[in-house]
């Protein structure tokens, strides 16, 4: 617990003094985010938050692992192909920030292309959904196979990463979901005994409570898609390192429930965007918080009211592992 308090303190602390850099650079080479009648902003915005934070934790988590733990400098294949792949979503990220920047729309389909290729180096590098246990007779272990075994990891990551991005519509609510989804991580991490997943989550926490003291309304710099992403990839190479390591058929629903929100969300704005025949990867205004406004609500409100049913979606999930430990 020692370790993962220095990890959140440390991560913290460096991405609370390269946010306001970011921000000064973002704003002087023009790398903002110009508002659109989707968007709930009516000013630019710096975009370079994501950076601040993707910074923030590779240097903390690398340093925290090599110095403090005692690994060897060479990591581990998981944790390398994590870091591999979250960095592979933030350049795409940036570059769909940039075309953003020149009120253009970068392709989809690359976008699609890199978070599968960023799931393959997990897959590469040992980071997969290998099977469940029976959680009546624990001898009972299924194991995919492994074709089987790597789509549902590449959908996983994929999925993720997308509904990541879709979440990021208010100034506060994806930091926020990914710091109470990482919360969760870190408690389960820590029930099995699984310090590595625990060290990844709780500098999580750091980076994401970091950018929110500057990302809550009003927002004075966001986390653009680079962040957005960067943040669902990480989230979900945590829980493919850890929470399903093991998993029995119940515990496997614990990540699910631990990124409940955006998840289920993006459920719905799938099967809205189908029904109504519309490109799903086509952005709008149909998800979860941007009904909640148009109910009424402010900003604050309605990132108060998804907070509170994250919240209730990692209690549960918490409560699985307890129960099934």
């Amino acid at each position: 617990m020692l370790v993962d308090l220095v990890t959140l303190v440390l991560s913290f602390l460096i991405v609370y003094a390269l946010v306001p850099l970011m921000r000064r650079v973002a704003l002087r080479t023009g790398f903002v985010d110009l508002p659109t009648d989707r968007k709930a902003h009516k000013a630019p915005l710096p975009m370079l938050g994501g950076a601040a934070m993707m910074v923030g934790f590779i240097l903390v988590t690398v340093t925290i692992r090599h110095f403090v733990i005692g690994t060897s400098l060479k990591p581990d294949k998981p944790f390398l192909g994590l870091i591999i792949g979250s960095i592979l979503m933030f350049v795409v990220g940036m570059i769909d920030d940039y075309a953003k920047t020149r009120k253009q729309e970068f392709p989809a389909w690359p976008k699609f292309i890199a978070q599968m290729v960023a799931a393959a180096i997990l897959i590469y590098c040992g980071a997969t959904i290998k099977g469940v246990q029976d959680p009546i007779h624990p001898v009972y272990y299924v194991t995919f196979a492994s074709w089987v075994s790597d789509l549902l990891t590449i959908l996983w990551v994929v999925g993720i990463v997308n509904v990541f991005n879709f979440l990021d519509g208010l100034d506060g609510l994806a930091g926020g979901i990914a710091a109470m989804s990482a919360t969760t991580l870190l408690i389960i991490s820590t029930l099995k005994g699984d310090w590595s997943s625990a060290v990844l989550a709780a500098a999580l926490i750091g980076v994401t409570l970091a950018f929110l003291r500057f990302n809550f309304y009003p927002a004075r710099i966001i986390m653009g898609d680079a962040g957005s992403t960067f943040l669902g990839f990480v989230l979900a190479g945590i829980a493919l390192t850890g929470a399903f390591k093991s998993a029995t058929v119940i515990s496997i629903f614990v990540p699910v429930l631990a990124l409940g929100v955006p998840i289920f969300d993006a459920i719905y704005v799938v099967w809205k965007r189908m029904k109504e025949k519309r490109p799903v990867y086509k952005a709008d205004r149909s998800h979860g918080h941007y009904r909640l406004m148009a109910a009424g609500l402010t900003q604050i409100q309605t990132v108060s009211v998804m907070y509170l049913v994250a919240l209730g979606f990692s209690i549960i999930s918490i409560a699985i592992v307890v129960w099934n430990h």
